[in-house]
């Protein structure tokens, strides 16, 4: 019986476990946002927080630390000049998981993990209330709105009255000729 013990092994050996979540953590480092399982996700949290408090120390020693757990010298660089001074106020509590619901193909639960105040990436994640064939009508009628603005302020106010004054007047004489033509057209037959 697993008494007290609160540690998912994510149904993986230990060494495959510990290279999951040291690939995890580096993408979610790199890219500040990333979706996984719910399960996954509660686990990786726990990382991710320890090695953002060492890179809120600074230390070499912390830096060892992470790059010993990470084994990628990009992510660490990233943790520690960027990731780790937008931290430098806060006492915990760096990430947040937004689930998302369930997965199509096997059931499982889907969530977003992303660092707090790194949220530009997060409209797309978070779930819509929408329907899918709602959300597909109302993106094309954005579209066609937003081309006739962009086509009227090409045209400056002066310019665009000018050319319209000369193409009535040009416009005027023709039709005056294809009237006549026709006119004689039907006297004739």
């Amino acid at each position: 019986m697993r008494h007290k013990k609160k540690v998912n092994h994510l149904g993986r050996t230990a060494s495959h476990k510990k290279a999951l979540m040291r690939n995890m953590a580096a993408q979610l480092i790199e890219h500040k946002e990333i979706k996984t399982t719910l399960a996954k996700a509660k686990e990786l949290r726990g990382y991710v927080e320890r090695l953002i408090t060492y890179g809120k120390k600074g230390a070499v020693h912390h830096r060892r630390l992470a790059f010993k757990f990470l084994q990628n010298k990009e992510a660490v660089h990233e943790l520690f000049e960027s990731i780790a001074s937008a931290y430098e106020d806060r006492n915990g509590g760096y990430t947040r998981i937004i689930k998302l619901g369930q997965r199509k193909g096997d059931g499982a639960s889907v969530a977003v993990m992303q660092l707090v105040g790194y949220e530009a990436g997060a409209e797309t994640a978070k779930p819509e209330k929408t329907s899918k064939k709602a959300s597909k009508k109302a993106e094309p009628k954005k579209e066609k709105e937003s081309k006739p603005e962009a086509k009227k302020e090409e045209k400056p106010a002066d310019e665009a009255q000018a050319p319209a004054e000369e193409k009535a007047e040009v416009k005027e004489a023709p039709a005056a000729e294809e009237k006549e033509t026709k006119t004689d057209e039907t006297e004739d037959k």
